[in-house]
């Protein structure tokens, strides 16, 4: 059944109501159909919940702008369905949401399943240049390369009618969802916090998972405490849909001991305790109070505010080889604090909006390695090929033609080396 609300998602229920729990969570690009082969198992056992991500499989197009939120999104479905305590199972992008839960909200989850998932996906600059990919070319480009990410070569030359649809399920999804559960995955790092996770997990990962693979769920075992590896032969990044028996099989047993172990997933929680009153102060007594302490917070560091939007913007390699300079140190240290974390910081105008200002002044100044890196910033903000072309066409106006079409060549390079997907 689906739901428009934008603080809660689209999502289907298996099994009876009276079963333990066991919710399921799909991965960037899926629907929940990727779990369709561990259903007739589990929901004998379990009341199945799947949720599907925003913009895809025909859910509402209602970006989330971090895993956290989606995490939100989901424990607020729950709560309309009554459902307070579950088990959790999810892959990649639904491992990661598995993860934010049971940090946040440990109260809620009894047990996790972390499929083909990381601490951390990548690097923040794939995941953004990704993005700007989908905006430029929109997801075909995604579609096309998917059953390569998903499946080992075996599967997929023996099942042409599931990589169709797995090409199809990627093609339908809404783009600017994709894009945003991308940066969202940009930014989600839990690597330092995974010793605070206290629930039984198992970490499942296909042997031959090129994404996510055995080293990423190492790091997972590794960090929590209660966790255990299982590795799937003949599988690759989607192992429910390639070794579906394999995987119902790992879910059913560790789901089946948190069960044995823990009682009913769905048990209640323990009540809030009762508010304590207020004392009650006698209104002579008032004049004589001391007055309230004010704690206010303390302004962030405009040096690491700045650094973190000049890696988020042009991207952390080049910033990291500018910052490697031992000569030009004082120089990038006055660029990033003053530059991004002062200006580029401020409220006044939306990213866009300062990178086509940002641009133009460099074109009339003529600073074309400047411009490259603020090309490649311009696209990270949201602006587009076509945009930066009128961009350019506006500084031949007031900057000259000379400056434009020099300038041209500089953004014509970069908009192709970061939209280009890779072959």
């Amino acid at each position: 059944m689906s739901d428009t609300s934008t603080n809660t998602l689209q999502y289907r229920v298996d099994g009876r109501e009276d079963a333990p729990v066991l919710v399921l969570g799909p991965s960037l690009g899926t629907t929940w159909h990727m779990w369709d082969r561990q259903i007739p198992e589990l929901s004998r056992s379990w009341r199945v919940v799947r949720f599907d991500l925003p913009g895809h499989g025909g859910a509402p197009a209602q970006p989330a702008a971090s895993v956290a939120e989606l995490g939100d999104r989901l424990l607020a479905t729950l709560d309309e369905l009554g459902i307070q305590r579950f088990g959790y199972a999810g892959c990649a992008l639904g491992g990661a949401v598995g993860l934010d839960l049971a940090l946040r909200a440990p109260q809620r989850v009894a047990s996790l399943a972390l499929v083909a998932t990381s601490p951390r996906f990548g690097t923040a600059d794939e995941f953004r240049q990704r993005g700007v990919i989908v905006r430029t070319n929109g997801l075909e480009p995604m579609a096309r390369s998917a059953p390569e990410q998903w499946f080992t070569p075996a599967f997929a030359a023996a099942q042409p009618a599931i990589v169709d649809w797995a090409v199809q399920m990627v093609r339908t999804t809404d783009p600017g969802c994709y894009i945003a559960a991308c940066e969202a995955l940009a930014v989600f790092d839990v690597r330092e916090a995974l010793g605070r996770i206290g629930v039984p997990a198992l970490v499942l990962v296909g042997a031959d998972d090129r994404v996510t693979g055995p080293a990423e769920a190492r790091t997972l075992v590794a960090g929590i405490a209660d966790a255990r590896l299982a590795v799937v032969p003949g599988a690759s990044h989607l192992a429910p849909v390639e070794q579906p028996a394999a995987v119902t099989e790992l879910l059913t047993g560790h789901f089946s001991e948190v069960v044995h172990d823990t009682g009913a997933l769905n048990a209640p929680l323990a009540p809030l305790a009762p508010p304590v009153a207020a004392p009650v102060v006698p209104a002579g007594d008032l004049a004589a109070a001391p007055p309230a302490e004010v704690h206010e917070e303390p302004r962030p560091d405009p040096y690491e505010t700045g650094l973190r939007l000049r890696r988020e913007l042009l991207g952390e390699a080049r910033v990291d080889a500018a910052l490697a300079d031992d000569f030009g140190s004082d120089l990038q240290n006055l660029v990033t604090r003053f530059a991004w974390g002062e200006v580029w910081s401020r409220d006044g105008l939306d990213r866009r909006t300062r990178s086509a200002v940002a641009l133009a002044a460099l074109i009339a100044g003529g600073h074309h390695e400047a411009l490259a890196d603020h090309t490649r910033a311009a696209l990270r903000s949201g602006l587009t090929p076509d945009e930066l072309r009128e961009i350019v066409l506006q500084t031949a106006v007031y900057c000259g033609l000379p400056a434009a079409e020099s300038a041209l060549r500089v953004v014509g390079r970069v908009v192709e080396e970061e939209t280009t997907p890779q072959a």
